[in-house]
């Protein structure tokens, strides 16, 4: 017997406030249960050697059915 999986990720898109990501996951029958701020990265080539620096982050909220 396999269990369904009730958790789905959400990530607040450029053009949404916190609060619009919030009804929607709302309107899709979710709980938020955790949010987290993940960094987004971009590889660089500086002198013949890559480095990694941060470029900006997202927000993603962890929600379950209700």
């Amino acid at each position: 017997m396999t269990k369904k999986n009730n958790k789905k990720r959400f990530e607040v898109h450029e053009d949404e406030t916190i609060d619009q990501c919030l009804e929607r996951i709302n309107k899709e029958g979710y709980t938020p249960i955790r949010r987290a701020e993940e960094p987004i990265f971009r590889e660089v080539v500086q002198n013949g050697e890559k480095t990694v620096e941060p470029v900006g982050r997202v927000i993603v909220f962890q929600a379950v059915k209700q």
